[in-house]
């Protein structure tokens, strides 16, 4: 690596960790105020306490942030390195001694492309990790988190029910699991029964739940004579333990819909792979393709903008930032109205897979045309 890519890295890594420390702080600082109280519910915690949950809390939460503002970071680092560079006429003396522009950004476009890396890892490995804590309200003081369950479908198309689930001791307080079949060539499930239990707690050696008072009740199926009240309670089975896909971790994720983009893209394939409601289907298939438009649309925004700001005047930079952010927001509005539109309605079929390439379509060819026009 030659000197003034050493120099340019640096100025950029700089950047990157002011933005990086700015932003993220900015977004932590603006949620703590407006839930502070949230986290004083429990007039049992001491002060010690408050702020320790607080600081796991938001610690967790810096992974959801660097995510959702990876690629403003990557500009405003930009703007930043480039800005300081442009000031101080660095990149006049650079052009006079007969280096491209297009040679001065390299630094900035491979690191870039190193941070999307960093992004790819957190979607798929650390945040699928730690979604069971992401969840976490913030009333709740750790290690005491329960949550209802309602409906949660595993890989047997079962739907499983509960009025608790205590996370620290994996239980499950008066489960109900309805059962359910489907034939290959069928639409719709059909119930085969359902399980009741007043608790289950998991087994990790096994990987099955343990019920207490576990009874399995067939369901007659259609058609067929309907047993009567004495007949119906002879049906019913004791149980001692239910297997399912589901464990400990994927409950607190799983119980609500918003929750699966804490989803690695493998479980995504696989929740998808067990046939669900069309919209449910549609939401899991954006979900996938946003996560690998995402880091492209990330790089693209930069390409966009790094033309605008690579210019010689000192006094044009303001401007020239400007621009850069109008470009870097039209990007993240049009991104946001595709995710949006990604699981509706909108020509007479739902297209997830159009929604999430859409901005990619459209902002590459810029970032190519603007690249490819710069005065080096």
């Amino acid at each position: 690596m030659k000197i003034l890519d050493k120099y340019v890295a640096k100025n950029f890594l700089i950047g990157y960790a002011i933005a990086f420390a700015v932003l993220i702080g900015m977004r932590i600082t603006i949620d703590l105020f407006a839930n502070l109280d949230e986290f004083t519910e429990h007039a049992n915690l001491n002060t010690v306490s408050v702020i320790t949950n607080i600081i796991i809390y938001y610690s967790l939460q810096s992974t959801l942030y660097f995510r959702d503002f990876a690629g403003m970071i990557a500009v405003v680092a930009a703007a930043f390195s480039l800005g300081k560079m442009v000031r101080y006429n660095e990149l006049i003396a650079m052009m006079a001694s007969g280096v491209s522009l297009k040679r001065v950004i390299t630094p900035i476009v491979v690191l870039a492309i190193v941070f999307s890396g960093f992004l790819i890892i957190d979607q798929e490995l650390i945040i699928p990790a730690l979604s069971a804590k992401l969840v976490r309200n913030k009333d709740a003081v750790p290690g005491q988190e329960s949550y209802n369950v309602w409906f949660i479908t595993d890989a047997s198309g079962s739907l499983l029910s509960a009025k608790k689930f205590d996370v620290a001791s994996s239980t499950f307080d008066d489960l109900v699991v309805v059962t359910r079949s489907k034939k290959p060539d069928a639409l719709l499930w059909e119930p085969t029964g359902f399980i009741e239990a007043s608790k289950a707690i998991y087994d990790f050696k096994s990987q099955t739940w343990l019920l207490t008072n576990g009874f399995f009740t067939p369901i007659p199926k259609l058609g067929s004579p309907q047993p009567g009240r004495q007949n119906a309670s002879a049906s019913r089975t004791p149980l001692a333990a239910y297997h399912t896909d589901l464990t400990p971790n994927d409950i607190p994720v799983r119980r609500k819909a918003e929750h699966k983009s804490l989803l690695s893209s493998l479980q995504l394939s696989q929740l998808a792979s067990q046939g669900t409601q069309l919209k449910d289907l549609a939401n899991l298939y954006s979900q996938k393709h946003f996560r690998i438009t995402d880091p492209i649309m990330n790089l693209v925004m930069l390409l966009v903008c790094l033309p605008v700001l690579v210019c010689r005047d000192p006094k044009s930079m303001k401007s020239a930032i400007t621009i850069s952010f109008a470009i870097t927001a039209a990007a993240l509005i049009v991104g946001f109205v595709c995710k949006i539109l990604a699981t509706e309605d909108v020509f007479g079929r739902i297209v997830p897979e159009l929604w999430a390439w859409l901005p990619v379509f459209i902002f590459a060819p810029i970032a190519f045309i603007e690249i490819d026009s710069m005065k080096t």
